[in-house]
């Protein structure tokens, strides 16, 4: 198929929906579209077009992403029923509704994560990667396997009885454990045990053979050695159970140092209430008693698992000795221009702005940046916001050696990015010993703008370079996730930038932003005025187009603003990844709106937004966005966010004909939403070409990274005609 069929293809037909669309029936509800993409992210563990070893690690994530939705959402939605609170959602469901629907949707979800691993089980057997019990073990495997407990497993056990003496133990969260009916041999007299497995060994104990990989569950091996834990006792049931607690945070509002009261929230979250457990299917039924008295759950809290417990945990089967069941190995490009200027990153620049599209340029370049402005001896400072990074990361240790050097350095570390919170301590503490500014931001606004800024002198001027994100400076997550880069020297872009930086050093707001719109103070009222201007432009008999891309959409003012977009006759084209309240292709209501989620190798997590500007897209003439920010009510009103125009020619060009061209046009990894909030895969014909964005890119270079070659031969999905 010709990739451009997709773009002049026509809106599919609306449907009528008997429901009352000027109410809380025009939105579908928040968790039960996460639930709906974790869905789609399972789907492709059961995708045969994917590898094996691939498809186990969709598997894998589909686990861990259920994990932190229920320590987060659901604890967040349980708290609120718990206290009685009946406020709906937007959708209209009361919390209490919401876990009745979550807890219906999330059981059949997990049933089908087992019926998967069955199935990937036994293909892995068949390509020579077996899982074992302990009654598969041959004669040989024992001696291999106790000489492994003893030496690297039984020093960190504890294994713990149960009984007046010795009270029930905490379970941390995410807390694995073995609960036992043992009897001792001498009297028959009873004891109750816990035995916690340890998260610091891998799940998965390698059993060697002569050909092929065979693996044991560490917990199979604690069985097999129980005798060496409990001497003089014999095992007379057992059961193995699983906890997650909530997770979020509350913090104080007036916390007076904010890294302690920060320090003291981690402790809290270890001790937060038990939100599910799943729990061995036929468990003992004193055991399953005993465990679920202690800990306080209900029934309806507790999953029972006929299968393997952990599921997240499956990712260490992805052997990298297996590249035959993996991805084609894929070697993130670097731009030619910074070829051609020997490495040089801010000759690159000074050339002219240059957009990188992560993971298809390598993110190498803006590590490469900062190393290069912490050696450069003409630079005088940097600033840089931090909301996620890695845990040895090359950038801290570029700003360090930046400040040592005696460079001004100011880093913007955002101690509220969730799960990170600990690491992000003892960044800022490496920071500050190295001689940087420190700073945390607002206490009720998370920092999730990605901005950096090096100033450099260059004869008798000061020049600002200046760095835009769509994702996080994390060298780890950038080869899997697309985001963009935007490099600029452009003097409005740097003024802007520092600007944003003393708004949050120092609560100036920033006034005469010659680019950037921001929230919480207009980054939400610019991108409203921008799609009631494409609804003018229909009613002035111009053609009126928006695409976006982004990975959340629930924001009711700009839901809205959409629905009556297009009831003016607005053409509205989305890609969301994730979270989608807004229902599209429901006559009278959403009639030119289509949605569609694309999910593959990588992760969609670039924020870009084209408003046609009077004319059809793709076009030069668009009105062309990248931003921090998604549409979400959390990131538009209560966040720091950045919305950057594109003015640049072939960085729009890039954006508008090769990027979002593309992500439209794809069919091969798609899925289509539904009036009901539901999704399906975009159908395939047998036998044409299903176009993948993903394989686009990773085939083609971007237009503004191109050198001294140019940028002619670069593919574009354009119209011939603008």
């Amino acid at each position: 198929m010709n990739p451009t069929d997709f773009l002049e293809a026509p809106f599919p037909d609306s449907v009528e929906i008997d429901e009352d669309l000027t109410g809380p029936a025009r939105f579908y509800n928040r968790e039960l579209s996460w639930l709906g993409f974790n869905w789609r992210v399972l789907e492709e563990a059961d995708n045969p077009k994917v590898p094996l070893l691939e498809r186990l690690r969709f598997l894998s994530i589909s686990a861990s992403n259920l994990d932190e939705f229920y320590t987060v959402r659901v604890a967040g939605l349980r708290e609120l029923a718990h206290a009685g609170t009946t406020t709906p959602s937007l959708d209209g469901l009361t919390p209490a509704r919401q876990l009745v629907l979550i807890d219906e949707d999330a059981r059949a979800l997990m049933a089908r994560q087992q019926d998967v691993f069955d199935r990937l089980s036994a293909e892995m057997r068949a390509q020579g990667i077996a899982l074992l019990t302990r009654d598969q073990l041959e004669t040989d495997d024992i001696p291999h396997l106790e000489d492994v407990f003893l030496r690297n497993v039984f020093p960190v056990l504890s294994p713990l009885a149960v009984d007046p003496a010795h009270p029930f133990p905490f379970i941390p969260n995410e807390g694995f454990v073995l609960a036992l009916q043992l009897e001792r041999s001498t009297d028959r007299r009873p004891l109750r045990a816990l035995l916690p497995v340890p998260q610091q060994i891998p799940r998965f104990i390698n059993v060697p053979t002569d050909g092929g990989h065979r693996f044991l569950p560490l917990e199979e091996l604690l069985l097999l050695h129980l005798g060496r834990l409990f001497p003089g006792y014999r095992i007379k049931g057992h059961c193995a159970f699983r906890v997650l607690r909530d997770s979020d945070l509350e913090l104080e509002e007036e916390a007076e140092d904010l890294v302690r009261e920060f320090e003291t929230a981690l402790k809290r979250r270890r001790r937060g209430e038990v939100v599910r457990m799943k729990l061995s299917v036929n468990a003992p039924p004193a055991l399953k008693s005993m465990v679920m008295e202690e800990l306080h759950v209900t029934e309806d809290e507790v999953v029972e698992v006929e299968g393997l417990i952990g599921i997240a945990s499956l990712s260490e089967l992805v052997l990298d000795s297996r590249p035959d069941l993996l991805w084609p190995p894929y070697t993130p490009r670097v731009p030619e221009r910074v070829q051609d200027h020997d490495g040089d990153m801010f000759a690159a620049i000074r050339q002219k702005d240059m957009l990188l599209h992560h993971p298809y340029e390598t993110f190498d370049m803006v590590v490469r940046f900062l190393k290069q402005a912490a050696a450069d001896p003409d630079v005088v400072a940097i600033k840089q916001t931090l909301y996620r990074t890695s845990r040895n990361s090359p950038i801290v240790e570029a700003l360090c050696e930046a400040a040592e050097d005696g460079k001004s350095v100011t880093a913007l570390v955002e101690l509220k990015a969730r799960f990170d919170e600990a690491a992000n301590i003892r960044q800022s503490r490496r920071l500050e010993r190295a001689g940087a500014h420190v700073v945390y931001g607002f206490l009720n606004y998370k920092t999730h703008a990605k901005i950096s800024t090096v100033v450099r002198r260059e004869g008798d001027q000061l020049v600002t370079y200046t760095h835009y994100g769509t994702g996080n400076y994390h060298p780890i997550t950038a080869r899997i996730y697309t985001d963009l880069s935007l490099f600029t020297c452009d003097a409005r872009l740097g003024r802007d930038a520092t600007k944003v930086f003393n708004y949050l050093s120092g609560y100036a707001q920033p006034e005469g932003l010659e680019n950037l719109a921001i929230s919480p103070i207009d980054l939400k009222q610019r991108l409203i005025e921008r799609i009631e201007g494409e609804a003018e432009n229909v009613r002035a008999g111009k053609p009126g187009m928006i695409w976006a891309k982004m990975n959340s959409l629930i924001e009711e003012d700009v839901i809205d603003a959409l629905y009556a977009a297009s009831q003016a006759g607005v053409k509205i084209s989305l890609v969301v990844r994730g979270i989608c309240g807004l229902r599209p292709g429901i006559k009278g209501l959403s009639d030119n709106i289509r949605v569609k989620s694309i999910i593959g190798r990588f992760l969609e997590h670039s924020r870009i937004v084209c408003f046609g500007n009077g004319h059809d897209l793709p076009s030069r003439r668009a009105k062309v966005y990248i931003s921090s920010a998604d549409w979400m009510g959390r990131n538009l009103n209560r966040r720091v966010e950045t919305l950057i125009e594109i003015t640049n020619p072939t960085v729009k060009a890039q954006i508008v004909s090769q990027i979002m061209a593309a992500n439209m046009a794809d069919v091969a990894q798609s899925w289509i939403m539904g009036p009901d909030g539901k999704f399906t895969r975009a159908p395939l014909e047998e036998g044409v070409f299903a176009f993948s964005c993903h394989r686009f890119f990773m085939e083609n270079p971007s237009l503004s990274g191109r050198g001294s070659a140019g940028a002619a031969d670069v593919p574009q999905l354009t119209h011939t005609d603008d």
